[in-house]
């Protein structure tokens, strides 16, 4: 075989329990139902995949279920992930009889792409084809009905889409684009009260927001000891304080950090299907063909981390976050908004008194583009009791749609400019700094904590913003400067600026009752 050939064996890997033969893994008899009845001629890595992971305990002559309830599997784009998947869900509705599987990605097109190989598979199977009832196509998903009764549907990745029966088989495709924990939460507990459900999560790398794939790869690692060091850059998952969970299985293709993007070796280590089906040259073109973090994201599997030291006291954000934070049913409500740099994310945040009667802030609304803005603060504001709005009102991307925004009929535009500016983030670091765990930076302050809740979009804000003097010690946040979108923290400590500052009349709504909050 000439050219490049990938690593049959993933770098990262949870390592079996004992040897892993006919006896002690399903995958055997998986890769012989993908050979005999679907006539597929897996990849090398491909049958390693499937044999380390439905390793069993117990044994098939008596007792035994699956060791793993949740697999998660990384590799490079186009190596073959999704046949893998197609070969699992048709084992699984056909040799183990499952009632329900249930396909989930970032949205139902890239889902049903996934659902719509399965059906392919099944349509080239006599044998298959013969228990098809049939395949049913909708706006809200599709559902794949099988003879007695056993259904492969796809749903979306919303908190509702974990509703109804059990599922013996849930495929988490594209993991590295669930930014919540909606559809997750919605999600594992289907698979619960099944003796062998399994949760399948396929994914190449993620960044810094993919929240559930860095979670999930954060607890795997920790069992098998961490050999790149990469947990202890991962400050807001230590802080989440997260669980052992022992049936876990991590199965990991990817560069070795450290490897040039162009080093071969690397290649090989994240793309296990070089010399089966992907080419050198297809690979070097593709490369080529993306910035280098593209690349190492989507080519080398690699998770390109942000490395910036915080613009808090070390700890003080994490002591700062309360998941039962909340603004007081009585507190005056104190508003934000902000835009990224690259103007293609727009922020509004809240600020307000808890009971304790220190401050609450948080992002209510986070979304790409500009133009919802006006529509999301028409929809919430009451001319009868405005909104008080506060922006940077000269040279930040918000600052020009300050007249659209103003047109909204509720709506009390506050523009904060000149010296404002830093003392805004200066207050707001004040009140982060409180909150201190080594009590030296918040020592003799006067400021009140502030906290907030665990929200991913503004916990990597919060860990790698970057600020720029402004004056003798004075200082501001750097949008531009910043390795990724800071306009939740901006909002955010906007908010809590303009709420220190403020004289005017108390308003007294909710923010949860009549403002429509969006817990991201």
């Amino acid at each position: 075989m000439a050219g490049l050939v990938g690593r049959e064996e993933p770098r990262l890997c949870t390592p079996p329990l004992r040897e892993l033969t006919p006896d002690t893994t399903l995958g055997f008899d998986v890769i012989r139902f993908a050979t005999e009845t679907l006539g597929m001629s897996l990849r090398p890595w491909q049958r390693w995949l499937l044999i380390h992971a439905l390793e069993v305990v117990g044994d098939f002559g008596g007792d035994w279920h699956l060791r793993f309830s949740t697999v998660l599997t990384l590799v490079a784009r186009q190596n073959g992930k999704t046949a893998v998947i197609g070969v699992v869900t048709l084992y699984w509705l056909y040799m183990l009889h499952a009632a329900l599987v249930i396909g989930m990605a970032q949205d139902l097109t890239r889902s049903g792409d996934t659902w719509d190989a399965a059906v392919a598979m099944v349509d080239d199977t006599p044998s298959l084809r013969a228990e098809l009832v049939r395949p049913k196509r909708g706006n809200s998903g599709r559902d794949l009905v099988l003879t007695h009764r056993r259904h492969y549907v796809t749903k979306p990745p919303t908190r509702g889409a974990g509703r109804g029966p059990s599922a013996q088989l849930v495929i988490m495709d594209e993991m590295r684009e669930q930014q919540s924990w909606d559809a997750w939460d919605a999600m594992a507990d289907t698979t619960l009260t099944q003796e062998n459900g399994i949760i399948w999560c396929a994914s190449n790398a993620g960044d810094a927001l993919s929240i559930v794939l860095r979670s999930k790869r954060f607890q795997a690692l920790r069992a098998i000891g961490d050999p790149d060091g990469w947990r202890v850059s991962q400050k807001d998952l230590a802080a989440l304080n997260l669980p052992e969970d022992e049936a876990l299985g991590l199965f990991e293709w990817s560069a070795a950090p450290g490897r040039d993007v162009w080093d071969t070796e690397g290649w090989r280590e994240a793309n296990p299907s070089l010399g089966h089906g992907l080419t050198e040259r297809k690979l070097r073109a593709s490369i080529s063909g993306k910035t280098e973090a593209g690349a190492r994201t989507e080519n080398l599997c690699q998770f390109v981390g942000v490395t910036e030291d915080p613009p808090f006291p070390d700890g003080a954000w994490e002591a700062g976050t309360d998941a039962a934070s909340e603004i007081a049913p009585d507190s005056t409500l104190w508003w934000a908004i902000d835009v990224s740099a690259n103007r293609m994310h727009s922020c509004i945040a809240v600020c307000g008194l808890r009971a304790d009667r220190t401050y609450h802030v948080e992002v209510v609304a986070y979304r790409p583009g500009l133009g919802w803005v006006s529509g999301w603060l028409s929809e919430r504001a009451d001319p009868a009791r405005p909104m008080r709005i506060a922006y940077q009102g000269r040279g930040a991307p918000v600052t020009s749609m300050a007249d659209v925004y103003g047109q909204v009929d509720g709506v009390e535009l506050v523009p904060v400019q000149g010296p404002d500016v830093p003392a805004y983030a200066g207050r707001f670091w004040d009140g982060v700094a409180a909150l201190d765990p080594g009590g030296v930076d918040g020592e003799g302050s006067d400021a009140v904590p502030v906290r907030h809740r665990p929200q991913p979009v503004l916990d990597l804000a919060a860990a790698i913003a970057r600020t720029r003097a402004s004056g003798d010690g004075a200082w501001m946040w750097d949008r531009s400067g910043s390795a990724e979108d800071i306009s939740p923290l901006v909002a955010c400590a906007t908010a809590y600026g303009l709420a220190t500052a403020a004289t005017a009349e108390e308003q007294t709504e909710s923010a949860y009752e009549e403002c429509g909050l969006t817990v991201l």
